[in-house]
């Protein structure tokens, strides 16, 4: 298989030069994160990257998930052109292939870890 790599997102402007995002541009980012919102399709996305690249049924496993579960989830990243299926010989392998999820996927794992660090910081002072 010749494996894909993720190429860098291409440059682009810093958010805070942006115009104000449109309704419409506003809606298509909604429409991203209700994709990623599901801890599902997160596992998946994260499995993926450590992996590179899995089949249905590894990522069931992986998962300890029924393969039809999991190939229905992958569809629905598939259809946002998150991952993309390759044949190799009999499999099928899924990987991802925009690398900016991979970059969401870290910031958001970071924000989350740092608001539990917060919160915490913030009972411990309340209750000091």
């Amino acid at each position: 298989m010749s494996k894909k790599s993720c190429k860098p997102c291409p440059q682009k402007p810093a958010l805070t030069t942006r115009p104000l995002l449109s309704v419409r541009q506003a809606d298509a980012l909604e429409s991203v994160f209700k994709v990623l919102a599901n801890n599902t399709r997160l596992r998946m996305l994260h499995a993926l990257a450590r992996a590179g690249h899995l089949c249905v049924g590894e990522l069931a496993d992986e998962l300890g998930m029924k393969p039809q579960a999991v190939s229905n989830q992958l569809q629905r990243l598939a259809d946002r052109g998150i991952v993309e299926a390759e044949r190799e010989g009999l499999q099928i392998l899924y990987s991802i292939v925009d690398p900016c999820v991979l970059t969401l996927l870290d910031q958001g794992w970071c924000l989350t870890e740092d608001a539990q660090g917060r919160t915490s910081e913030r009972l411990e002072s309340a209750a000091s």
